[in-house]
């Protein structure tokens, strides 16, 4: 075997063979890589990302309703109470007393949005589970791509109330 390595038309042979099975590789490796051969349904309709108009989805949320009510409420109340209370208060106690009702209104329309945040984010999932989507981002935040899930999520609001 080594007197015909020896021979330089053999050596040629066995190069010219090592070198077309290193390129065919390469190539094989640049197909696998640019996703040639895949479907073609797996083209950008079946992208892992989701986007979602949330500005929307909160304002139709049906629970946003009771939640303006209760804090138009709040803050009818809060005006009451400030001038009962302001009266007698000099500028800087006055100052003082409207960022604590201010800060006390703040937190109370927190309270009171939360649970509809977790519901819009749990029907989100759901919605996104549901379609295979990893990832979903405010719409506004995309510039191209994305499935819009934005009416399927505000559906199954509506449907959960």
């Amino acid at each position: 075997m080594m007197q015909q390595l020896r021979n330089p038309k053999n050596v040629k042979l066995v190069s010219l063979f090592v070198a077309a099975i290193f390129v065919l590789g390469c190539f094989a490796l640049s197909l696998t890589q640019s996703g040639f051969g895949k479907s073609a349904s797996a083209a950008p309709s079946e992208s892992a990302i989701g986007v979602v108009n949330y500005q929307m989805l909160v304002a139709q949320c049906p629970d946003i309703r009771d939640v303006d009510a209760a804090m138009k409420t709040e803050i009818e109340n809060a005006q009451k109470e400030f001038e009962e209370k302001s009266k007698t208060m000099n500028d800087v106690e006055k100052r003082r007393y409207y960022t604590q009702t201010q800060e006390r209104l703040q937190n109370k329309q927190k309270e009171l949005m939360d649970p509809v945040l977790k519901k819009i984010e749990a029907a989100i999932k759901k919605v996104a589970d549901k379609k295979g989507l990893s990832v979903v981002v405010e719409k506004s935040t995309v510039v191209f791509g994305g499935s819009d899930i934005t009416d399927e999520v505000a559906k199954a609001l509506q449907t959960a109330k």
